[in-house]
Formats: C-alpha cells, sequence, structure tokens
C-alpha cells in the first residue's frame, strides 16, 4: 500500500480533509506548519502518483521505479528521524491496533488464525522503531473485553497469535538485548489458561530488563480497569479495618490511580490509532486525560516506519499545556 502524504492533515476536533500528498489514504492529526515538499517529497508524489499503474503492468520499467520509489522513502524515513532527534519524544505511547481483519479482507485471507499473525508480526518492526528512538513505554492494545462477543472462530484466532507471539517475544535474543520488559494487563483471569501461562513465561523471562516496559492490554477494557481500580482500593480499606464512611472519604483519583492495572507506568503522551476509527474505544480511559491522540487511515498490518514517524512528528508539533 502506498504511503499516507507528506501535507498537513485534519486535527480530531476541527477536521481538516486533504487529500493525501503520496497516496489515497488519509491522515487525521493535528494542524501542523510543515515546511514546503522538499526535492526527494516532490520526487515520492510523482513516483508514487505511477504507482498503483505499475503495478497492474508489471514490466522492467515499474520494477525499477519501485526500488527508487523504496530509496527514496529511505531518504524521507532518515530525514525524519534526524528531524525527530532535535525535539522531545514521547516517554510512554500507546496503540490501538486495529485493522486486521479489512487488511486480511483485501488480500482474500479468511483464516483467522492467518488474519491476525500478520498483526502479530507487525510488532516486531513496532520494537525496532521504538528501540531506535528510546521510547522507554510501550502500551498495545490487542484484544478487548468486547472482542469476546466475536465468533468462537474469531476469538480463537485472535488468542493464538497472541499466545504464539508473546511466547515468542519470551525467547527473543532481540528483546533481551535491549533489556525489554514484558508484562500483560486486563482481566487475564478470564483468558484460556495457555495464553496465561504464555505471558507468565513472557514476564518471568525479562522480569529484570528495564530499559523498555512492552505492555500487552489483552482482555482489557477501560471501564473494566476502573471498576477494578476502585474495588481494589475499597478492599484494601476493608483490610485494615476502615468504616464504609471512612473509606468513601480515601476515594480519590490519586487513591484510584495507584490501584490501576499498571499504576508505576506513566501516562501516555501520545496515543496512536490505526485503521481510521477516530475513538479510543476505551483504551486507558483513566491514563489519557492529558494524552495526545493521533489517527491514522493506515490498517495496522500495513503500518510502516514512515507512518509511525509522522506520528511522533505531529506529537511534536503540539503545546502541551496540561489545561494550563
Amino acid at each position: 500500500m502506498p504511503l499516507s502524504g507528506i501535507q498537513p492533515l485534519g486535527a480530531v476536533g476541527g477536521v481538516n480533509e486533504m487529500n493525501s500528498a503520496l497516496s489515497p489514504v488519509r491522515e487525521r492529526e493535528a494542524t501542523l506548519a510543515f515546511d514546503k515538499p522538499s526535492d526527494e517529497q516532490a520526487a515520492l508524489i510523482r513516483l508514487d502518483s505511477r504507482q498503483s499503474a505499475t503495478e497492474r503492468r508489471p514490466s522492467d520499467k515499474s520494477m525499477a521505479s519501485s526500488l527508487l520509489l523504496r530509496f527514496l522513502y529511505w531518504i524521507y524515513e532518515h530525514r525524519l528521524l534526524d528531524q525527530l532527534k532535535q525535539r522531545p519524544i514521547p516517554h510512554h505511547i500507546g496503540i490501538i491496533l486495529d485493522g486486521n481483519r479489512r487488511h486480511a479482507h483485501k488480500r482474500g485471507v479468511s483464516d483467522p488464525c492467518e488474519i491476525y499473525q500478520r498483526g502479530a508480526e507487525k510488532l516486531d518492526e513496532m520494537l525496532d522503531w521504538c528501540v531506535e528512538l528510546q521510547i522507554p513505554a510501550v502500551t498495545l492494545w490487542v484484544f478487548s473485553t468486547e472482542n469476546l462477543k466475536r465468533s468462537q472462530a474469531e476469538v480463537s484466532g485472535i488468542l493464538s497469535a497472541i499466545e504464539a507471539k508473546v511466547a515468542a517475544l519470551a525467547r527473543d535474543p532481540f528483546v533481551q538485548q535491549r533489556r525489554i520488559r514484558v508484562r500483560a494487563i486486563g482481566r487475564l483471569d478470564i483468558l484460556p489458561e495457555s495464553v496465561v501461562a504464555a505471558i507468565r513465561a513472557a514476564e518471568a523471562a525479562t522480569t529484570q530488563n528495564n530499559s523498555m516496559a512492552l505492555t500487552v492490554a489483552v482482555a482489557y477494557g477501560g471501564r473494566e480497569e476502573i471498576t477494578d481500580a476502585v474495588r481494589a482500593l475499597l478492599k484494601a480499606e476493608a483490610q485494615r479495618g476502615a468504616a464504609l464512611s471512612d473509606a468513601i472519604e480515601h476515594i480519590t483519583p490519586e487513591a484510584i490511580g495507584r490501584h490501576l492495572y499498571a499504576a508505576d507506568l506513566p501516562d501516555p503522551d501520545l496515543i496512536i490509532r490505526t485503521s481510521g476509527e477516530v475513538r479510543l474505544s476505551g483504551f486507558l480511559l483513566w491514563q489519557s486525560v492529558h494524552s495526545e491522540f493521533y489517527f491514522t487511515d493506515v490498517l495496522w498490518p500495513a503500518f510502516r516506519k514512515v507512518d509511525f514517524l509522522r506520528a511522533i512528528r505531529a506529537y511534536q508539533a503540539r503545546n502541551r499545556r496540561f489545561g494550563r
């Protein structure tokens, strides 16, 4: 799939949509004042406009154009990287991995396991990008409590892909070399035992790692997290013998925050959602009060490094006032 445009697009809450410069894909991000397209960007635009036609008529010329386009994208990525490293990088990024089914449908794939396998494989690339930018915390929403309403075959396909990927992370030399700590949040008690066993094995294998916190939200819902946090707080109050009136007085935002699933993580600076949906759907409801949001039409399995870098660029261009 061609990449989305270089030109600034619409802002959430004041949406100005423009056609993408590099592909039919449209992005929604905060209105930004970027420099005019450079020579290499202009070349990308010209080449991309011919890409769909050359794909329909494979030839030596089209292959040459494709190779040139990849080379220009490589140059563009490195230019973006250099720019991003000059400004503050988010400390915590949350990502809603959406669009697996639509991506598979476009390619004629119907097997539930195969549908979600490609999305699981994309995680390896995402980790590479985050390590390169030295992002210390990443939270991925891979399976919601509402996803349990889907067909049994689809739920089994999703959970099978999660189990296989988490098990692979526990054995991955890259994870250990880069000191990535893996853990999961959500209502893990409702998951199959084999999935939970894979999660616990990955957590145990990486518990000493401290360079990046990779948190996988599985069987997760934002309302459920807040509910569980309040329950945990009240249980703690009951265990210390507090009267109901006293326990009620101790229900504060700070107290609830201490009982969230991953209370030690900082609130996410940036939340990215793929596939064109412009909503959080319950992801990190409590923690996202001051987060910046970035929505892109690119489907998760097709999400590229340049799309990720553009999300970081959009974040860096925003004026974060935290209510002040």
